[in-house]
């Protein structure tokens, strides 16, 4: 019995984090938003882009002068685009930049939800086996694998901290329940 209540945990740590995390993630964007809301009552500002969005997966560069869509066709583009509330730039954008010049946008952490799946089973699995200190291992090499793309972008190494504390939270929660409550 106890091998189901292992791997219920395993399947339970791995994959029911994702949607936790990705709650994290728009909990997190809701007080930016807030913020950002506050700053631009003060400040006749526009709206909020995808190049400002810290939880968004990709960022963009803010268009030329005249390169913006209309609000209606910006509106009807964002709720086209979007992958898990995170921004996205257009289908256009991204495969061919328009003869405007136009940089395309670039993705950043990508591979983030297989990673953060086999991040959760490691951490709970290391709990459940009593060696915690691999935790120390999957963090180290999470780290050093993404180290140049969050040395380079600020938004990445907030989404990687974030994402990184949510889902190593869920999955050491999920494995202590299942070590105390259900294997005893």
């Amino acid at each position: 019995m106890n091998a189901v209540w292992i791997a219920a945990a395993l399947l339970t740590a791995g994959f029911v984090g994702w949607p936790v995390t990705a709650l994290v993630f728009r909990l997190a964007r809701t007080i930016d938003d807030k913020a950002d809301a506050d700053a631009d009552a003060a400040a006749a500002g526009a709206g909020r882009d995808g190049a400002d969005d810290p939880s968004a997966d990709v960022t963009v560069d803010s268009p030329a002068t005249g390169d913006s869509p209309a609000t209606g066709d910006r509106a009807t583009g964002d709720r086209a685009n979007t992958v898990n509330g995170d921004i996205t730039v257009g289908a256009g954008t991204a495969a061919a930049p328009a003869s405007g010049g136009g940089a395309p946008a670039t993705r950043i952490l990508r591979g983030g939800a297989i990673i953060g799946v086999l991040e959760r089973l490691a951490v709970c699995l290391a709990i459940l086996a009593g060696q915690p200190v691999a935790i120390a291992y999957v963090v180290a090499i999470k780290g050093l694998g993404r180290f140049a793309e969050l040395k380079e972008t600020p938004v990445a190494a907030e989404r990687f901290i974030i994402g990184t504390l949510a889902s190593m939270l869920w999955a050491a929660g999920v494995a202590a329940l299942t070590k105390v409550v259900l294997l005893g």
